[in-house]
């Protein structure tokens, strides 16, 4: 079959709307494939976040409990039965106050008796005082009177020998004499008496004065006998006179003896009332201080926390309680103080932390409600729990004192100081390439490329960068498909 021209002008719109909807479909083909397959800039924009200069603020969360800042479980110094319980859970008390009474009965019945004993001994010691005085001078007295009623006998015996033969006053003489002597030994005997008792000579040397003393004596007696031997044909008067002066001689030392044993026991017997008063005094002060101790009172100003004894119940001394209000124990009550809150805190944070710094704190009683605290002081030794270290902190409330209560849970936030001006990256770039710390910057090619770094405070989702990126330069966090394959292969 022939065709011509003419039957082909015939279709050009034909061939014109076959043209346009090829290029309509390879457009369409163009878009989709575009929009599916996002240009490389585009990719980098989502992968990548430029290095930023901000101001970080420090904070540090942790969990902890409130309890009081003093706390002490109260039970009597001596076990006995609980007579009266003053306090109830939940009051408050003042030092000093009487929270509970033991059973003194006995007690105070053993005080009476120590009392009476006290102002026996005291008594004892007054009248000692007084009598002992009074009997060293009657002693005195009846030495001295010896001593003059010798005098006067001598006196006598000396106008008698006038009327006596020579031979009596040779005797005389030698009566006289051995009196001399006699008084010369008794001096001695006095002065070393004294020195003996003070330590000043030996018990040895003194009783060689002693025995020149009682020679001295003997001697006198001797001599009294041959001037009596000599005056057997004396007239009686001289007889009755010599009599009558060795009566008085034996008057003066059995006076001069008794005075002076007297003056040495007045000492020793004074010392010893004192001691019976002393000991009796020392005696009364004891029961006393029991009998104090029976009634119990606040060691502080405070809160009566527990209560676990009631009246009648037998307690003894301890602190050892259980928490629990049902719990049985021989203490009386628990008193507390005061509240704080005692935190845990990560090892790794606590470098950030000191005294004084201010805290947020949130307790699940009162999740709505933030109370503020502060830093009082930081644990000095870890403790080590589930194999996680971690440190005490203590925090003092500012607020909430009349809300929160004794081991309520809280959520604790240390407010630390702000870093201004620091360059920060998302915490999730960092990555570690071969033991260093670094982050991953686009290469020439828009590739990652680990690039090191030194990293400063690290806050969650970001970390300070103090050296190894620029502020505005990127940094991945995320990797490509391509990458990630790669660094699963190696």
């Amino acid at each position: 079959m022939a065709y011509t021209v003419f039957d082909k002008s015939n279709r050009p719109l034909v061939w014109i709307g076959g043209l346009v909807a090829t290029g309509l479909t390879v457009l369409g083909v163009m878009t989709y494939r575009m929009a599916q397959t996002p240009s490389p800039l585009v990719e980098m924009e989502k992968m990548t976040i430029p290095a930023q200069r901000e101001t970080l603020a420090v904070e540090i969360e942790a969990s902890g409990k409130v309890q009081p800042i003093q706390s002490v479980n109260i039970s009597p110094k001596n076990p006995g039965v609980l007579k009266r319980l003053l306090v109830e859970q939940g009051m408050q008390v003042k030092q000093g106050q009487t929270i509970a009474v033991m059973d003194n009965m006995e007690v105070y019945a053993q005080g009476v008796q120590a009392e009476a004993k006290f102002k026996e001994a005291l008594a004892n010691l007054e009248a000692a005082k007084r009598r002992i005085p009074e009997e060293i001078r009657q002693y005195q007295t009846r030495f001295v009177q010896a001593q003059a009623r010798f005098k006067e006998i001598e006196s006598q015996y000396q106008r008698a020998q006038q009327r006596i033969p020579k031979d009596v006053d040779q005797a005389n003489a030698q009566v006289q004499a051995a009196q001399s002597r006699f008084r010369l030994a008794e001096n001695r005997v006095k002065r070393n008496d004294a020195l003996v008792r003070e330590g000043a000579i030996s018990q040895d040397q003194f009783d060689e004065v002693l025995n020149e003393f009682l020679n001295a004596k003997a001697n006198l007696d001797e001599a009294i006998q041959r001037l009596a031997q000599v005056n057997n044909t004396a007239s009686p008067e001289v007889e009755g006179i010599k009599q009558q002066g060795m009566q008085a001689q034996a008057a003066i030392a059995e006076a001069k003896f008794v005075l002076d044993e007297r003056v040495k026991t007045q000492a020793t017997e004074i010392a010893q009332l004192e001691q019976a008063a002393a000991g009796a005094r020392a005696e009364l002060e004891r029961i006393k201080i029991q009998y104090r101790d029976t009634v119990i009172t606040a060691p502080f100003d405070g809160i009566v926390t527990q209560k676990y004894a009631t009246e009648g119940a037998f307690v003894t001394p301890t602190t050892a309680a259980s928490e629990t209000a049902s719990a049985t124990s021989s203490s009386i009550i628990a008193l507390a103080r005061g509240l704080e809150v005692v935190a845990k805190v990560p090892e790794v944070d606590i470098s950030l932390l000191r005294p004084r710094q201010p805290v947020k704190i949130v307790a699940d009683a009162y999740p709505d409600q933030v109370f503020q605290g502060q830093v009082i002081r930081i644990a000095p030794e870890a403790i080590v729990e589930e194999n996680v270290t971690s440190f005490e902190v203590t925090i003092g409330l500012v607020t909430g004192l009349d809300k929160l209560l004794s081991r309520m849970n809280v959520d604790v936030t240390f407010i630390g100081q702000q870093i201004p001006d620091a360059l920060v990256v998302p915490t999730v770039a960092i990555v570690t390439q071969e033991g260093q710390t670094g982050v991953m910057v686009p290469d020439e090619k828009k590739k990652p490329e680990f690039k090191p770094v030194t990293v400063g405070l690290v806050l969650d989702d970001k970390t300070q960068i103090l050296s190894g990126v620029t502020p505005g330069e990127r940094v991945f966090i995320d990797l490509p498909e391509d990458k990630d394959k790669k660094d699963k292969d190696k």
